[in-house]
């Protein structure tokens, strides 16, 4: 770590030299010395979690978060699972991907790939800082305990393998998008090369953060046993506001890249994606948050990401408001345009943005001035972001049908006509077949029709053979978000909820489907004891019946209850059951759920990472070949000239 960090450093310092007239040579020097930085940060990772792995408890941070009768998969993911380790892996991937840059990127000019690269290295300088004087993962201790404390047991899950990583992924390559903004600031070079460059950072960072969110949202539906999948606790908010800001940040960039339009926008969409993930890490790491999510740290660690917090973002806004002036317009088009849809859709999701920041900020904001503790829940951001989030599909629905640069309004009435009358055919359906909806689950599930069908559109009359693979990715991404809308209309509008203390042998009923409770047994699992619940359940009276066995878990190291969901999948939702606590006449509390199509959150959520996975697939081959054929016409030789002969 401290050899990655002094080569941070280095790499700073031989960016910025190869800014001067006459520094050329000193690039060559930045890439290998960047690759070497990343080479050294993954190995102090691979370390980590061979210390895990093999429960060395002489490190104080695996005597702290692991324990020798913990199943590997655990020790594993629990090099991560705590506030060091995480920062560690933070600033590992962060070290890799500026190597990566540094190995392959080609397409920026030499000075504006030196700044961007010096940009990266003073981003992880700060974090090595962080990491060496606050928050050093290595170290010792003396004397060796006997046994280490345990990972929190609502920590492990699998989900701890796959839902911290993909997040930061996702932060880290908005860090990315930021090193290049800053880079093309500093040699006034933001036009479309540099936003070619760019982009495929913006989409990995956007599919990560969209696996990460939804797999977090599902983890924490089936672990916690409350039954939601969406909290708004201030973590959550943390994750979805890189999110939101990464979203309208993709849509500029693509803007820039393929029509040289947006440029100053696009860098103040970087610059607020990367606040945003900052913002992210300070919440969690700095003690002023009481989450299931937040890692319990002192204050003087907040007060240091605070602090590197000011320092970069002040320092990018400070830059953009001296550079700004310098950004050419580019290319102009009408208000009624695929640009122009963008446009709006983008102040929509800024909208978004500030309902979520000002709702996750401000209850700290006034018990850090007054003392008064506040909540700011579920029916604010509800009913302040729900409207603005309908109105924002609607128009992702119509923008992929609007032509570039200039449209006519009446030929988009005509592309329109058929999803819009989708639209209206479910809202009819909706009201006769269920009256007593909800006015915003109601108008959710009637908007997601209507964009479904317009999702895909671009490919009506098309040859599907020939069609580009980014317009499926759009395509796809598009749809994915109708989908997930319909889940989250139907999950609000038609859950149906069961309360009860049970005897055994009583039967519930909640959602059609008939629940007999046969009792309770004690089981034991590899480092936790469960009460768990016997329950037979059928739909209907004629439907085959099947178990389904909640339990009661209580974890020895540390001592920890956590409550297991037992959840039985069907095509139209879930049936979702809790076990709570035994009451004096030896009843159980018992909480069922039927929630119906609330399965298409998740799957919405996978259709949307699916196609900025192919989008990504389809640019780079399309790059690829673009680059192919430049490189053939320059070594093509030159047409002869005519002789005299010809000539006469």
């Amino acid at each position: 770590m401290w050899l990655a960090a002094a080569l941070s450093l280095l790499q700073l310092f031989l960016g910025a030299a190869a800014l001067r007239p006459g520094g050329e040579q000193l690039l060559r020097a930045v890439r290998p010395v960047a690759m070497a930085q990343g080479v050294l940060a993954a190995l102090a990772f691979l370390i980590l979690i061979w210390l895990f792995l093999r429960t060395d408890l002489s490190v104080q941070l695996v005597a702290a978060n692991s324990h020798s009768a913990k199943p590997w998969l655990y020790k594993f993911a629990g090099a991560w699972g705590n506030h060091e380790g995480s920062m560690l892996l933070w600033v590992t991937v962060l070290a890799v991907a500026g190597a990566i840059v540094a190995l392959f990127e080609r397409r920026l000019l030499k000075n504006t790939l030196a700044a961007t690269l010096a940009a990266q290295a003073a981003i992880g300088l700060g974090f090595y800082a962080f990491l060496l004087f606050a928050s050093n993962p290595f170290t010792r201790l003396s004397p060796v305990p006997v046994e280490g404390n345990g990972l929190n047991p609502l920590l492990q899950d699998p989900g701890l393998a796959f839902h911290p990583p993909t997040l930061y992924f996702g932060y880290v390559g908005i860090s990315v998008a930021f090193s290049f903004a800053v880079g093309a600031l500093v040699t006034r070079d933001v036009g479309p090369a540099f936003a070619r460059a760019m982009r495929p950072w913006v989409l990995g960072a956007w599919i990560f953060l969209t696996l990460g969110i939804a797999a977090g949202s599902y983890w924490a539906y089936y672990e916690l046993g409350w039954g939601g999948w969406w909290f708004w606790d201030p973590v959550e908010n943390a994750s979805l506001m890189p999110w939101l800001a990464a979203t309208a940040l993709l849509h500029s960039v693509t803007v820039l890249a393929t029509r040289d339009g947006l440029r100053a926008w696009t860098i103040m969409l970087a610059v607020v994606a990367f606040s945003m993930s900052m913002i992210g890490t300070f919440l969690v790491r700095s003690g002023i948050l009481t989450s299931v999510h937040a890692f319990a740290v002192d204050p003087q660690r907040g007060a240091f990401i605070l602090a590197l917090l000011v320092l970069y973002i002040g320092g990018a806004l400070a830059l953009f408001g001296l550079r700004v002036g310098t950004v050419k317009e580019g290319a102009r088009f009408d208000l009624v345009s695929r640009e122009g849809a963008l446009v709006v859709n983008n102040l929509l999701l800024t909208v978004i943005l500030g309902v979520v920041f000002v709702g996750t900020l401000y209850p700290l904001v006034v018990e850090a001035v007054t003392g008064e503790k506040l909540s700011v829940g579920p029916p604010y951001f509800n009913s302040a972001a729900g409207p603005v989030a309908l109105i924002l599909v609607a128009i992702m629905g119509m923008g992929a049908l609007l032509r570039w640069r200039s449209d006519r309004l009446k030929e988009l009435g005509n592309r329109i006509a058929i999803p819009v009358l989708i639209s209206a055919a479910a809202l009819f359906a909706i009201i006769l077949l269920a009256p007593g909806t909800r006015i915003l689950p109601l108008l959710g599930l009637a908007v997601s029709a209507g964009v479904a069908a317009a999702s895909i559109a671009p490919l009506w009359k098309r040859n599907l053979r020939r069609t580009p693979i980014f317009i499926y990715g759009m395509v796809i991404a598009h749809l994915g978000i109708a989908v997930s809308m319909a889940g989250m209309a139907s999950e609000s509008a038609f859950t149906k909820e069961t309360l009860v203390a049970a005897s055994p042998g009583q039967t519930m009923h909640v959602g059609g489907f008939n629940v007999r409770f046969d009792g309770v047994e004690p089981i034991a699992g590899p480092n936790w004891t469960a009460i768990e619940a016997r329950l037979t359940a059928r739909r209907g009276e004629g439907g085959a019946p099947f178990e389904l066995r909640p339990q009661a878990r209580m974890f020895s190291s540390p001592p920890t209850p956590t409550s297991e969901a037992a959840i039985a999948t069907r095509w139209d939702g879930q049936l979702y059951i809790a076990i709570g606590e035994e009451d004096e006449q030896g009843r159980w509390q018992l909480r069922l759920w039927w929630k119906p199509f609330v399965t298409l959150i998740w799957f919405g959520g996978g259709l949307v990472a699916l196609g900025g996975v192919l989008s990504l697939i389809g640019r780079l081959r399309r790059e690829r070949k673009a680059a192919a054929k430049a490189a053939e016409a320059e070594d093509a030789p030159p047409a002869s000239l005519p002789g005299k002969e010809a000539l006469a």
